[in-house]
C-alpha cells in the first residue's frame, strides 16, 4: 500500500511545452504519413523531461501547459517516454532555464520551504551544500537565520543571509544539474518518476 502511495505522489500531471515539432524530428528518415507531431516538455512538478505525441489538428506552443495525467487529455495523444537531455533539440534547450524559471516563479514557497527544511545528510554533508556556490559559512548563516524565523522569500533569504549568492538562480542550476543526471542526490528532480 505505501509503495502505491508513494508511485502516484511523483507521477507528472501537468507538463510545460518546451518544444514542438509538427513533423516529428527532422533527421525520422521514414516517410511523412508515417511520422507523428512530437511535443518535448518538462514535468511542472518533478522536471522530467518528456516526449509526448499530441492528438492529430493539435499545435502546441512553447510554454503551453498541457495536461498528461489519468483523466482525459484534451491535446496529448499519447507518451513516448522520459526524454534524455542530450536529446532536447536546440529550442528546447534554450527554453529549458527560462521554463524552470517560470515554474519556481510560480511556486516559490516549495522551494523557498528548502531553506527552511534542509537537513544533514551525513555527518559532513548538508542538503544546502548541494547548491551550487553554497559552501559551509553560508549552509551556517542560512541555519542560524531560519532558527530567528523561516524565511518567506527568496528576497528575504538574499536580505537575511550575507553575500548570499541569488537563491532562486542557483535552484536554478541545481535543476539543470539534476536533469543532467549527474548527480548523486536528487533534491527538486524526481529521478524515477513515474508518469501516465
Amino acid at each position: 500500500m505505501e509503495e502505491l502511495k508513494r508511485s502516484q505522489v511523483q507521477k507528472e500531471e501537468n507538463v510545460i511545452v518546451l518544444d514542438y515539432l509538427p513533423n516529428g524530428y527532422p533527421n525520422d528518415t521514414r516517410p511523412m504519413h508515417r511520422k507523428s507531431a512530437i511535443v518535448q516538455a518538462i514535468g511542472k512538478n518533478h522536471f522530467v523531461l518528456l516526449e509526448l505525441v499530441p492528438k492529430k489538428e493539435v499545435f502546441l506552443q512553447p510554454y503551453e501547459e498541457v495536461y498528461i495525467g489519468e483523466g482525459k487529455r484534451d491535446k496529448i495523444h499519447h507518451i513516448i517516454g522520459k526524454l534524455p537531455i542530450d536529446r532536447l533539440t536546440s529550442t528546447a534547450n534554450s527554453e529549458l532555464e527560462f521554463v524552470i524559471k517560470d515554474i519556481l516563479g510560480k511556486n516559490p514557497k516549495t522551494f523557498v520551504d528548502f531553506f527552511n527544511k534542509a537537513q544533514p545528510l551525513t555527518t559532513r554533508m548538508h542538503q544546502l551544500e548541494l547548491l551550487p556556490g553554497l559552501g559551509k559559512k553560508h549552509m551556517w548563516e542560512i541555519i542560524e537565520a531560519r532558527k530567528d524565523k523561516p524565511f518567506e522569500s527568496f528576497a528575504d533569504i538574499k536580505a537575511r543571509v550575507k553575500l548570499m549568492p541569488d537563491p532562486e538562480k542557483i535552484i536554478v542550476k541545481r535543476i539543470i544539474q539534476e536533469i543532467t543526471g549527474e548527480e548523486k542526490h536528487y533534491i527538486f528532480v524526481e529521478h524515477t518518476a513515474h508518469f501516465h
